[in-house]
């Protein structure tokens, strides 16, 4: 076998001595660990563990070539505790887990559970220690029902299923279980909270006593979100479970958690008893010195209706159902947001006013003129859009980050059409914008889709609001994005809304919405149902109509 070779870099004292502190804190701390496996903890069973169980990394260090993205990183995670792990996007979360599951191999570092030192080369070995995770995404079966998704998710499941004998099996686990799910209804037709309990279920069907949630509650209602997590906080103070989840709302934080580990750039910066921790001590660990831009004051503006939708109809994305809004209306100097769960025709809806889903009836207009999206009535009337995932629906991924700010204006100078690219005024014009809106980027030629989904965010929403704006729409603007990211993002939405502009806001981060809208309208099953001021809106009501009760 090929060794690779490593290359020695010059070093000063400070660093050698610093490696050498670290390294006899790390030989003493993996001595204690063998000590207390040797004495004090039995040897880990093959068969999956009843209880919880309590899981420690020590000085785990992950590097893909010259990037270091986890350093040194030391949590430990008590058996039956409610844990939770906060950072910005690239603060090395995800790679921490994924160390801890066996997805990666780290570098350097170790990890215990229940005392003893355990190498977890795989998932297989993970979970064969009792060690699950529930994704932020469903990985269920949709057309299967809920038993047949359990019964196939296990090793040890027959070719040849005795359903008799397997029911009989799940109706004695689900006994031992605070919660419930309809065994026999395909997946495909539960609620979003139910696949979600599904999700966990599945998880303690297998015997898994750790569970890492990649923020598991990202796609339900608040009632949803705070039921699971309140299951799950029973099931941890029960001492079944062992749970260690990677969130972004402190109001789940501070509800349901006991400790948090902070992570920056690779490294643990902090952390401990949540009932010790402000939301704001927590914020500030996660973003170190920077300091957040914090959104102007929401101006007083009566404006006129720009937007303007009536009897509005079109075919979902499986051509089964039809999205239909009935009235939808922006005035200027407003932000109208959208809420819904996943899949209730938000993305339709996007497409509609963007040109991309043809209307099968009714009319969308805005201002006075009839719209359809085209590139001269978007120039016209001064309407911009940020979709979802720009870098895919907004952006051309191998152009420059210059080339991609000129979309709008490379064809046009002074009114007149033109067909060749003025670089000096490209360069020119990307250079500003790059400026004024902190577009991290090694240069203008950079190829945009080398930037972090925060800067291709950012240089995007450059483009779309250089100019005169009267309509602005948007969906999901801060998803997957890091703290500082989405405060910027958000201080630039209000500002375009002080300044004068319509927005429509479609996101189902519902904390989002609350924050930014003035009107909140709910869409389920491709249509508005519920409509509120944002100013004292009942969360409780919103999630209601979200969850299709209405």
């Amino acid at each position: 076998m090929l060794r690779r070779h490593r290359s020695r870099q010059p070093r000063c004292r400070h660093q050698d001595g610093e490696d050498a502190g670290r390294r006899v804190r790390l030989g003493l701390r993996q001595r204690q660990i063998r000590r207390g496996a040797a004495m004090r903890v039995p040897p880990l069973q093959q068969e999956a563990p009843s209880r919880a169980i309590g899981v420690e990394t020590i000085g785990m260090t992950m590097r893909f070539g010259s990037f270091t993205a986890l350093k040194d990183v030391s949590i430990r995670v008590a058996a039956g505790s409610f844990h939770v792990l906060l950072g910005e996007n690239g603060a090395g979360k995800s790679t921490l887990v994924k160390c801890m599951m066996g997805f990666y191999r780290p570098t350097s570092g170790q990890m215990a559970v229940e005392g003893r030192e355990v190498e977890v080369p795989d998932p297989r070995a993970a979970h064969d220690l009792g060690l699950g995770m529930v994704y932020q995404h469903f990985t269920l079966a949709p057309s299967l029902t809920a038993a047949e998704n359990l019964v196939i998710s296990r090793n040890d499941a027959p070719a040849r299923i005795d359903w008799e004998r397997e029911r009989a099996a799940l109706s004695a686990f689900m006994s031992t279980m605070p919660f419930a799910v309809p065994l026999d209804v395909p997946v495909g037709r539960l609620a979003a909270g139910g696949k979600q309990k599904l999700e966990l279920l599945k998880q303690l069907y297998l015997g898994r006593r750790f569970l890492i949630l990649d923020e598991p509650t990202s796609v339900l209602t608040p009632a949803e979100a705070d039921e699971l997590l309140g299951m799950v906080r029973g099931l941890t103070t029960s001492g079944e479970l062992t749970c260690l989840m990677i969130s972004h709302k402190f109001r789940e934080v501070t509800a349901f958690a006991d400790e948090v580990s902070v992570l920056r750039r690779g490294e643990h910066v902090g952390g401990g008893k949540v009932s010790d921790l402000s939301t704001a001590d927590m914020a500030a660990l996660m973003i170190g010195e920077k300091e957040l831009v914090r959104p102007a004051a929401r101006m007083a503006i009566d404006g006129k209706p720009v937007l303007t939708m009536s009897g509005a109809t079109a075919s979902d994305r499986s051509g089964l159902k039809t999205i239909d809004i009935a009235d939808l209306q922006v005035k200027s100097g407003e932000i109208v947001g959208i809420a819904g769960i996943s899949g209730n025709g938000q993305m339709e809806l996007m497409e509609m006013l963007s040109g991309q889903r043809p209307l099968s009836a009714g009319r969308i207009r805005v201002g006075d003129a009839p719209f359809r999206a085209t590139r001269s009535e978007v120039r016209a009337l001064n309407v911009r859009f940020l979709p979802e995932e720009p870098l895919r629906n907004a952006c051309a991924p191998k152009m420059s980050v210059a080339e991609n700010i000129f979309f709008r204006d490379f064809d046009v100078v002074a009114g007149t059409s033109k067909f060749w690219l003025e670089g000096r005024r490209m360069a020119s014009l990307a250079a500003r914008l790059v400026g004024e809106y902190n577009v991290k980027t090694a240069s203008l030629d950079t190829p945009i889709s080398s930037l972090s989904g925060g800067n291709v965010q950012r240089a995007v929403l450059a483009r779309e609001l250089n100019g005169e704006v009267d309509l602005l729409l948007i969906a999901n603007p801060c998803f997957g994005l890091d703290f500082s990211a989405v405060a910027d993002i958000r201080a630039r939405i209000m500002a375009a809304r002080n300044a004068g502009a319509a927005v429509l806001l479609i996101s189902e981060d519902l904390d989002e919405i609350l924050e930014l809208s003035d009107r909140i309208l709910v869409m389920s099953e491709g249509s508005i149902v519920f409509e509120t001021q944002a100013a004292g809106a009942d969360i409780g009501e919103i999630g209601k109509h979200m969850a299709g009760h209405h």
